[in-house]
């Protein structure tokens, strides 16, 4: 099972061409990608034509879904920031630092286009699916 990060998503969406998104297509009907709720936030807000967010939201609903934030990830995540903050690195979004614990928890491999993740991957034991 592959997690696959809203900066992936979204520049897929967009048609941006690079090695993550060609990896993306190359997984998709292949390999178990799962969303979670926060990754299924970020793409979908960032539409602005319906017709759009319909076609996303469609094939969305073909991943399998996961919930990414309880009270014990939310906790970790915490403790996560805390921990990269004692060695000088801030993480610039929450949602990053949640998306990372959940796949740290769960040994899940994350594709993403990131820096955020850089640190999570060199002092938290991320995996990361690179292309």
């Amino acid at each position: 099972m592959i997690i696959i990060d809203s900066s992936v998503w979204i520049d897929f969406f967009n048609g941006k061409i690079s090695d993550k998104t060609d990896l993306l297509d190359s997984l998709l009907g292949q390999e178990r990608i799962i969303i979670g709720d926060l990754i299924l936030t970020e793409v979908l807000q960032g539409f602005r034509k319906n017709k759009d967010f319909q076609v996303a939201k469609s094939l969305l609903d073909t991943l399998e879904f996961k919930p990414m934030v309880g009270s014990e990830v939310a906790l970790r995540s915490a403790e996560n920031y805390r921990m990269l903050r004692s060695k000088g690195v801030t993480v610039r979004k929450t949602i990053d630092i949640m998306i990372g614990t959940f796949c740290i928890m769960n040994s899940y491999p994350l594709l993403h286009d990131d820096h955020d993740f850089d640190p999570m991957e060199k002092n938290l034991g991320l995996k990361v699916l690179k292309p």
